[in-house]
């Protein structure tokens, strides 16, 4: 319609502020503003347990851990290629999740649709043992195991299962408070980072999983972190070193993401 409109001069441009893809529902959208009106903002909570809560976190206090090695960095995508595959950006995550150093959260099924749309807001309250480390944080939609395949099958999906990536993206953890002012980690000290992940408009349909994924590398995409506070374009070899790194959930320090929220 809009090229129909502005380029060919047929018909009527579409009404509306904003024309959005609502992804998960595979439908546009007209909307009076972006974000909607109708947005109410709502947490997710990254319990210890490896679930999710939305709204409230639950009694449950702790912190969860993982190695990260930058000689050994998770992949931004499954793939083996030498060039740029847009395609990662809806990839099954299933190859990440089954590595160990990378944090999964997910809820149980979800009983009706979960309508997201706007900016992602990503509060951690993180450790690590060394002195700078990268943050990552995909949202994920989760399929059903009983999901039809696709047809055509144009990339040999297998839907059952697939965790489908939604947005993702990494703060640089020594740039948490400045950009122009970079600040060492105290090892092994809790401390708050606080970022936004790009604005989505996605459904989590009933019966989907919303799944969180918390890393430290994602590689080639984002360079190599050394875990060191150093400039890494000029980082050593003997710069890079492995680190614990600890994500925690306890007391008024609570992970979460914040994302708007639409009624169905």
């Amino acid at each position: 319609p809009f090229f129909n409109a502005y380029l060919k001069g047929q018909g009527k441009p579409a009404e509306g502020e904003a024309i959005v893809f609502e992804t998960g529902a595979n439908e546009w959208r007209h909307l009076d503003a972006w974000p909607p009106k109708e947005t109410r903002q709502s947490e997710i909570f990254l319990q210890p347990d490896g679930t999710l809560a939305v709204g409230a976190p639950g009694a449950a206090a702790g912190c969860r851990e993982y190695a990260s090695d930058p000689t050994r960095p998770v992949p931004y995508t499954a793939a083996v290629t030498h060039w740029y595959d847009p395609a990662f950006m809806v990839e099954d995550q299933r190859f990440a999740a089954k590595r160990p150093d990378v944090l999964v959260y997910q809820t149980g099924p979800l009983a009706e649709d979960l309508r997201v749309a706007g900016p992602i807001g990503v509060t951690l309250f993180g450790s690590t043992s060394g002195t700078d480390s990268d943050w990552v944080v995909k949202l994920i939609d989760v399929f059903p195991e009983d999901a039809k395949d696709p047809d055509p099958e144009a990339a040999k999906t297998r839907a059952g299962g697939y965790q489908m990536l939604v947005r993702g993206d990494v703060l640089r953890g020594k740039f948490r408070n400045s950009l122009s002012k970079p600040e060492p980690f105290k090892p092994d000290a809790v401390t708050k980072v606080a970022f936004e992940i790009q604005d989505v408009f996605h459904r989590f349909k009933a019966g989907h999983r919303l799944m969180v994924q918390v890393q430290s590398t994602w590689f080639p995409m984002i360079d190599r972190n050394p875990h060191t506070f150093v400039d890494i374009f000029r980082a050593k070899p003997e710069d890079f070193r492995k680190a614990i790194q600890r994500v925690c959930s306890e007391g008024d320090r609570r992970s979460a993401i914040a994302v708007g929220v639409l009624p169905n």
